[in-house]
């Protein structure tokens, strides 16, 4: 395999990449001066040596300790976990500044009810940080209204019943089979904020 093919092959491993766009990437890159593909490979290796994952959500972030800027946070609420399937949630969640708890990034979602996509979630991570933090008094439920996303919440729901915390989901307003990652700051904030 020659390295374009290669390359092709890389990029098309990508969130929402097929491999037209993936043949874009390696043309585009083949047309950069080298400081620009050194610049990018530096950024790369930078990334992966200093971004870590947070112990108690799961964000990725680069600073000192254990918990990313949101957790370590005294200003935030502690009493309020949202659950969410991935970071870009996170973020668009941050971008509403209508929530002052804490997050926690399950890790997916599970569709046609497969093995493996129940053992991906962080289920044992999850129960032991609410056992661990007595002062969690609400599981905020915050999956995209999908599908995928209506049975991962059920789920969830259903394995978060037994530890006897408030349980909530967001509002509808969000459209059917919408990402979360791309509804506007109001919606998104409202949907928050109208959480039952």
């Amino acid at each position: 395999m020659n390295f374009i093919e290669k390359l092709k092959n890389i990029f098309s491993k990508f969130p929402t990449v097929g491999p037209r766009t993936a043949a874009r990437f390696v043309f585009y890159l083949i047309e950069r001066p080298k400081e620009e593909i050194d610049e990018l490979i530096n950024a790369l290796n930078e990334m992966k040596e200093k971004v870590k994952t947070c112990s108690f959500c799961f964000n990725p972030f680069q600073s000192e300790g254990d918990l990313c800027e949101i957790c370590s946070n005294p200003g935030r609420d502690k009493t309020t976990v949202c659950l969410m399937e991935k970071e870009t949630d996170l973020i668009a969640f941050e971008k509403t500044k209508k929530y002052k708890g804490l997050y926690f990034i399950v890790g997916g979602t599970v569709s046609n009810l497969k093995k493996t996509d129940f053992q991906k979630l962080r289920t044992n991570a999850l129960e032991e940080r609410i056992k661990n933090h007595p002062e969690i008094q609400e599981i905020i439920i915050a999956f995209n209204p999908t599908t995928e996303g209506e049975a991962t919440a059920l789920y969830f729901e259903r394995f978060l019943k037994p530890l006897g915390r408030k349980i909530t989901k967001l509002a509808k307003g969000l459209p059917t089979g919408a990402e979360l990652e791309y509804a506007d700051d109001e919606t998104l904030g409202a949907a928050l904020e109208g959480r039952k």
